[in-house]
């Protein structure tokens, strides 16, 4: 894990709030997705550690494409006790992304942990606008990214049918972005207890993790309904983290009136960590936004994820 000086802070801060007006212009809706209405050329900046995509997970909007992709993929609960998904590409950008929803005020603090990443999202509503202009992050909604990294397809309805092309955003992942987030790989450690299916629940959403030995991997069920990619591929995951966490009400709700919940991602507390087969108990501690998010054993050793990708779903404590 690699503490940023609170010069490199400040400088992505400034960075950040020059793009506070046309991001304004470019999506002045409400928690909804958004088409270009600035006017303005589109961004041709490349930048970025990480490339993170807000990815719809209603029922509508399955299968997704691109998850299998991923590095990480966090797992968010938002208004009325329904989750969505951040996907983050530090070492490859698949073809295609979605459905890409909108972005909440949850994503700008849990990506402060990576340098200065790129944002794919739909839009977000109107008030929380300024804070995602001064956040360190790369916005590129439609109508600041380039005119073809967005397009409506898919076979699905409305608003679950936006798309992005990461290639068009011009983003420079490097895996190393992981390792400065708090992500360590390595061999199964000792201990741990036996343990081959793990489920989930949010008020009004339900994830289950089942090992399967012989594929050396977590298969995915959302819903009770197992998980596939737009192309038929089973999603699954090499380590799952059920990280506990304060879910409290923000100061943000969506046209209907419900309230946005905020997930607490600085602070520490406890988790389970999923791999081989083996449930871990952990701690979970990140002192700081700039800081990445360390995960120990009950003695304080540092505790080594399994290659692949990693599924990091928010429980409230």
């Amino acid at each position: 894990m690699r503490r940023r000086t609170q010069m490199q802070t400040r400088t992505r801060a400034r960075t950040g709030t020059g793009a506070a007006v046309a991001l304004v212009l470019a999506a002045l809706v409400s928690g909804c997705t958004i088409e270009p209405v600035d006017g303005k050329q589109p961004s041709t900046g490349k930048g970025g550690d990480v490339l993170a995509v807000k990815v719809d997970n209603v029922a509508p909007a399955r299968p997704q494409t691109g998850l299998d992709a991923a590095d990480v993929v966090y797992v968010e609960q938002v208004e009325a006790g329904l989750s969505r998904l951040m996907a983050v590409y530090a070492s490859r950008l698949p073809p295609v992304v979605g459905p890409v929803r909108s972005a909440r005020e949850t994503d700008l603090e849990l990506l402060r942990q990576f340098d200065r990443p790129a944002l794919a999202f739909s839009g977000a509503q109107s008030k929380l606008l300024p804070l995602i202009a001064d956040a360190p992050v790369r916005a590129l909604p439609p109508g600041k990214a380039p005119g073809n990294a967005y397009y409506r397809g898919g076979g699905k309805p409305a608003p679950h049918n936006l798309f992005v092309r990461p290639n068009a955003l011009k983003v420079d992942p490097r895996a190393g972005a992981l390792a400065d987030a708090g992500f360590r790989f390595g061999p199964r450690p000792e201990g741990g207890t036996p343990q081959t299916t793990k489920t989930v629940r949010f008020p009004a959403a339900r994830f289950t993790f089942n090992w399967v030995e012989y594929e050396g991997r977590w298969r995915i069920a959302m819903d009770g309904t197992r998980a596939r990619t737009s192309g038929g591929n089973e999603l699954s995951a090499s380590t799952v983290v059920v990280q506990y966490v304060k879910v409290r009400p923000s100061q943000f709700h969506d046209r209907s009136g419900s309230v946005s919940p905020f997930t607490e991602t600085v602070g520490q507390g406890s988790a389970s960590v999923l791999r081989d087969g083996r449930a871990y108990k952990a701690r979970w501690k990140r002192p700081s936004a700039e800081s990445g998010t360390e995960f120990t054993t009950a003695d304080g050793r540092q505790l080594p994820f399994a290659k692949g990708q990693v599924w990091v779903v928010f429980a409230k404590a």
